[in-house]
């Protein structure tokens, strides 16, 4: 069995590599209704991601991709953040000082008007196939 050895360098990218993955699913959460909207397959992984989305904020289950960071920042010998990573982030970079609540009330939010627009594109689509007579 040969072992591989990896520097803390390489490490620090992988952990860069699982930020810059996490915040593009989180773009994607946000605004993946605009690539679906023509893909019925990209449209129930979006649904899906939406749910996934509001079941980590409201049930504060723990992201894996959090998860991932977290490890390979602790192997660069980097100290992890605590907490979530869009509290950690916003935080520091965007919205200095803005509550664990307020953050995720506006995800639910935007997740769930995600969700409403979904939901009226599937219910016409219904309507249009199963007319009434």
């Amino acid at each position: 069995m040969v072992a591989i050895l990896l520097t803390r360098d390489t490490y620090s990218a992988l952990a860069t590599s699982a930020l810059v993955v996490h915040a593009l699913f989180i773009l994607w959460v946000i605004f993946g209704a605009f690539l679906a909207r023509s893909h019925p397959m990209l449209r129930w992984l979006h649904i899906a991601s939406l749910l996934w989305g509001m079941l980590t904020e409201l049930l504060l289950w723990p992201c894996p991709l959090t998860w991932l960071e977290d490890w390979l920042e602790s192997k660069a010998g980097i100290e992890p953040y605590q907490g979530g990573f869009l509290l950690h982030y916003l935080d520091k970079v965007i919205y200095p000082d803005i509550s664990a609540i307020t953050l995720t009330i506006t995800a639910v939010i935007i997740c769930s008007l995600n969700l409403v627009i979904y939901a009226q594109q599937i219910w016409a689509l219904v309507v249009r196939e199963h007319p009434r007579q």
